[in-house]
């Protein structure tokens, strides 16, 4: 069984930066495409960023425009969103994502959930 292990959030003022990080274990990390979605308060999960197996190639969602970078380190099976320039409407909690392929997690599939991580932009 696959457990993702999310951890990095907390409060932040708009502008600010802040690094989630997903730490997967149960499966062999290198064989799985993994990514990010986020659901705000009241609104469906949305998709954030994804990496394939090999770091490569990356996908983000329109609304990042060049501010988060998601990034894996197949060594230590650990995967990072790094945001910047962080909006109000950012906040949301915010879930690691893990699929044999990149069009699942761009269709919003994980193999697994757990409890994500809540980013809160605010003053």
């Amino acid at each position: 069984q696959v457990h993702l292990g999310e951890s990095g959030g907390g409060l932040v003022q708009p502008g600010g930066s802040l690094t989630v990080s997903c730490a997967p274990s149960g499966h062999t990390f290198s064989t799985y495409y993994m990514g990010w979605v986020r659901q705000a308060p009241g609104k469906d999960r949305e998709f954030v960023a994804a990496i394939d197996r090999d770091g490569s190639r990356t996908y983000y969602g329109d609304f990042v425009k060049g501010r988060f970078t998601i990034s894996r380190d197949n060594a230590k099976n650990t995967v990072h969103l790094q945001m910047n320039n962080l909006k109000p409407e950012d906040t949301a909690v915010y879930y690691c994502a893990a699929a044999v392929s990149v069009l699942e997690l761009l269709k919003g599939f994980s193999e697994a959930w757990d409890q994500g991580t809540l980013v809160t932009v605010s003053t």
